[in-house]
């Protein structure tokens, strides 16, 4: 908290040794828009995405009106802020049980929970908020289908500031231990051609509506019917990339660090 996490510290250390950009990691303050705003006061270059595709893509409302403003398919919801268990139980009757309560500003599994009833949903409700609020200071809850036998496809993405926006396919991470990621594959044992090219291209539409330059992730669940739905986007190197390195033979923190020098991407 007083060297990672310090912005300030980081400004200094860039001063103290000339450095002329700063690449965040996959942690830290890599989605932390004031950030890479204190940076470019100071003339030092983010190696990452603009403020834009942080913002709205660090909330998982605005990001999933944003997706599908372009024509990226969403998980049946209802994305506005729920306003108490009577309202969360009349909503999730509209979307069909089972339902999934998700905090706003959640991640790693903070603040979920599955409901299969108006009981359980009432319980849930005042439980996943009471959770948001004290994991992240924001109560907001909001409600989507449950989707059974799902998978998790993640695709990467990689963008210039010359227009070219590019998937190197993707990653399943279906197998998980309580909402956390254990194993990784690519690619995945699931996908065909067709819906990896079907899901690749919506990854990139919603790039393309963010403005995103550098390196990112879009992340999917999928059904067992390979329909396939947008959960959100991680506006940062992840730390599984190298899984994709390995499969496409490409340096994505190389290409990340050219991108942020304004070269062009050298793959199409």
């Amino acid at each position: 908290s007083d060297s990672y996490l310090r912005a300030d510290r980081i400004v200094q250390a860039c001063k103290d040794t000339g450095a002329e950009a700063v690449h965040p990691g996959y942690g830290f303050l890599s989605e932390n828009p004031t950030f890479s705003k204190a940076l470019a006061e100071h003339g030092i270059v983010f190696i990452g995405p603009g403020e834009k595709a942080v913002t709205s893509m660090g909330d998982k409302i605005t990001s999933k009106i944003l997706a599908k403003e372009a024509g990226v398919s969403t998980v049946p919801g209802y994305t506005d802020i729920i306003r108490d268990a009577d309202h969360a139980v009349e909503i999730a009757r509209g979307i069909g049980y089972p339902v999934m309560l998700k905090a706003s500003a959640g991640g790693g599994g903070k603040g979920m929970r599955v409901v299969w009833n108006d009981d359980e949903c009432r319980d849930g409700f005042t439980r996943a908020s009471n959770e948001a609020r004290s994991s992240f200071g924001d109560d907001r809850v909001f409600a989507e289908k449950f989707i059974q036998e799902p998978r998790h496809i993640e695709i990467q993405v990689l963008a210039d500031t010359h227009g070219n926006v590019i998937f190197l396919n993707e990653r399943e991470c279906s197998i998980q231990r309580r909402h956390q990621k254990v194993i990784e594959e690519a690619p995945s044992p699931f996908l065909d051609e067709a819906a990896r090219r079907a899901v690749g291209e919506q990854a990139v539409a919603l790039a393309r509506a963010v403005d995103y330059c550098s390196a990112g992730t879009v992340e999917f669940i999928v059904d067992g019917q390979k329909n396939f739905y947008f959960l959100e986007m991680n506006t940062r190197l992840q730390v599984e990339h190298p899984v994709t390195e390995y499969v496409t033979g490409q340096d994505l923190v190389e290409l990340m660090i050219r991108v942020a020098a304004g070269e062009k991407l050298p793959l199409t």
